[in-house]
């Protein structure tokens, strides 16, 4: 590759206020950003259905007691199933959280948090980071946009948008068919369908090579928990690096 560096890092959206890891990240391309120029590329997988990941834990601003929340979705099987960016958040969820965050962030985050327009959890969860200023000056990337799907190309290993129970899901595509995963061994089996690459996204073992497809980074700041299965040879071309350290990966930063 020849060119200005392009530094990138993935993430799914991880809570309406970011996991520290993920700020973490942020910081570490800025700091490489300012030893060797280019651009900061966040891809963004938006894709993911897991609703762990949207998890928001925060210290209550007296008793420094932690706390969990998350996104309402609208029904079960969207909760379960439907991708980040079609998890639709119901009417009130908003305003019943806004009313309980002035016990752990501060006045401004509150009123922040009150404003985003947004109706589904990662289109929320992107513009509070916005909000923040984490975006600036980054090129947003998402797993959801059909252009990235169609430069990614074919991964042999995916899951795929289907429709189910007049919701859209994403599906692992297992012996042949789509598939949804109710835990341990058990899967619902949904019917054939045929689809297309803006239909598909890779699972985390195909996925590296799919991303580099449509960002072209020259280095990729990887977490903790990537360096478990992040094939690096799937992509030689790029230099890895791995996020600075931070307390409490997993709390909110704010």
């Amino acid at each position: 590759m020849s060119g200005a560096p392009v530094i990138c890092f993935g993430q799914q959206p991880c809570g309406f206020f970011p996991r520290r890891f993920l700020f973490a990240k942020f910081q570490t391309a800025r700091r490489l950003q300012a030893e060797m120029g280019g651009e900061i590329v966040y891809f963004c997988h938006d894709s993911d259905h897991d609703p762990r990941e949207t998890q928001t834990v925060l210290r209550h601003r007296k008793s420094d007691e932690p706390a969990t929340m998350n996104f309402a979705f609208e029904n079960k099987v969207q909760r379960k199933w439907s991708p980040l960016f079609l998890k639709r958040i119901p009417a009130g969820w908003q305003a019943n959280t806004a009313r309980q965050l002035g016990a752990y962030v501060e006045p401004a985050w509150v009123e922040a948090f009150k404003q985003v327009p947004a109706t589904n959890a990662a289109d929320f969860c992107l513009e509070m980071y916005r909000r923040m200023g984490l975006l600036d000056g980054v090129r947003v990337v998402r797993s959801s946009d059909p252009a990235v799907r169609r430069a990614g190309g074919a991964v042999t290993d995916f899951f795929v948008d289907a429709p189910f129970a007049g919701e859209i899901v994403r599906a692992r595509w297992l012996e042949g068919g789509p598939k949804l995963h109710e835990g341990g061994d058990s899967y619902v089996t949904l019917p054939g369908c045929a689809f297309t690459p803006e239909q598909v996204t890779p699972t985390r073992d195909t996925r590296l090579r799919w991303m580099q497809a449509a960002v072209q980074c020259t280095h990729y700041i990887a977490g903790a928990g990537e360096q478990a299965y992040l094939r690096k040879e799937d992509a030689p071309e790029i230099t890895f690096v791995n996020r600075d350290p931070i307390d409490r990966p997993d709390e909110a930063y704010h």
